[in-house]
């Protein structure tokens, strides 16, 4: 059995969505040895969730708050990666396929955030919109701007982090 190279990267295609939804769930760790002495989740706070929304592309984070950071400022940073692949066509039939492609493309959403009164750090719901399908290829061109591109898959992947300054490793991490 002949099989052709749009089918082989279709099924590859389809095997990275398989194993990219089916590990859907978040890997998070909150580390106060990379935090001020004392620094803990105030009462009734706890560590972000984060939620992907797949029809935009948008990852959105839990707001939280921090107690007994004193006067140490810290980063909160969302970054937002899509691995996207796909081929390109040569118009003359369109099932030659040309030139395979993989690409990524990060967005990242940083705030600098301040303590407030008493050592408190309020921080808030983080949202940051990755690349659409329809984005990348009204962006993306083929090798010969006569061929024309195909994406076979959109994977996103997300890093959620809250560093303190003067500290090397986040506080928070989570890695979806």
């Amino acid at each position: 059995m002949k099989l052709s190279l749009r089918r082989v990267l279709t099924l590859f295609a389809a095997m990275l969505f398989a194993l990219a939804t089916g590990m859907a769930a978040a890997q998070a760790t909150t580390n106060f040895d990379n935090a001020p002495n004392g620094a803990h989740y105030a009462k009734g706070a706890g560590e972000p969730i984060c939620t992907v929304n797949s029809t935009t592309q948008t990852v959105t984070c839990t707001s939280t708050a921090i107690e007994g950071v004193g006067n140490t400022n810290a980063t909160l940073t969302l970054a937002v990666t899509n691995r996207i692949s796909g081929v390109c066509h040569n118009p003359g039939t369109n099932d030659k396929v040309v030139d395979p492609f993989s690409k990524s493309v990060t967005e990242t959403n940083s705030t600098g955030l301040t303590p407030s009164k008493n050592g408190r750090l309020l921080v808030p719901a983080k949202s940051t919109t990755g690349t659409s399908t329809a984005d990348f290829e009204e962006t993306f061109t083929c090798p010969n701007p006569n061929w024309t591109p195909e994406v076979t898959s959109n994977v996103l992947s997300y890093q959620y982090s809250l560093t303190f300054a003067g500290f090397q490793e986040p506080a928070i991490l989570i890695n979806g």
